[in-house]
């Protein structure tokens, strides 16, 4: 019999990366042939910058997903998609170095002082580092099941910080920008309901709230018995 862990293990783990590392090969292969047009670093940066942003909100994506279906297993994806938004962030970030600024550092710190949008992007890479690096078991081990989650909540601020960048960014043509933050609301919406209905919940159990707020709570609740899983 299939279980949903070796679901995951043995197919679902490969499969998404294998298609998460298709966006870089199909950079490779188009600057390869000649294939990014007239700007090809600018193609390079808006090709990268995009699969961060929906990489950072598949990531997002998984904690709903796993309470909605019930589904834990799904848990086991998210440290690989948040791999991704930070492998893209990488690539995006060197091709801004390398092949736009051509490493001048006297230019890239006026860039970034000048430009808000350099500096909340600057600033957005360097709080993914940390989240990278802390990512295996054993700095979990190491900072403690509490810790870690505290740190790896900068994902949040993170995602707001890659979404404003793109916003900034943009001259004309706001609607992609928009697309993703509404996308971005909506998840960060739901897990401020779901803490709300939890706060809500625990209170109502201490008799801390009325009756009214109370049946209202009790009929959110259920979500939330019988999850061994922590969130971010």
């Amino acid at each position: 019999m299939i279980t949903h862990s070796k679901l995951i293990n043995r197919w679902a783990k490969p499969a998404i990366f294998i298609l998460a590392l298709l966006p870089f090969a199909a950079l490779l292969w188009d600057g390869y042939t000649d294939a990014l047009g007239a700007e090809p670093i600018e193609a390079i940066s808006q090709r990268s910058g995009d699969w961060i942003l929906r990489f950072l909100l598949l990531t997002l994506t998984i904690t709903p997903l796993r309470r909605i279906s019930g589904w834990n297993e799904l848990v086991r994806l998210r440290r690989m998609l948040g791999l991704f938004a930070f492998f893209y962030a990488c690539l995006h970030f060197l091709n801004y170095l390398v092949l736009d600024q051509g490493l001048d550092l006297a230019f890239i710190m006026e860039d970034v002082i000048e430009h808000k949008y350099v500096l909340i992007g600057f600033s957005s890479f360097l709080l993914l580092i940390p989240l990278a690096l802390t990512s295996t078991n054993a700095m979990i081990r190491r900072l403690g099941g509490r810790r870690w989650q505290k740190l790896h909540r900068l994902i949040y601020l993170i995602a707001i910080g890659g979404v404003v960048h793109y916003y900034w960014l943009v001259k004309s043509d706001i609607r992609e920008p928009l697309l993703y933050a509404v996308l971005l609301a909506i998840l960060l919406g739901y897990r401020w309901y779901h803490h709300w209905s939890r706060t809500m919940s625990g209170a109502a159990q201490n008799g801390q709230i009325n009756p009214t707020l109370q049946n209202i709570v009790g009929a959110n609740s259920f979500a939330h018995k019988g999850n061994p899983v922590k969130d971010n």
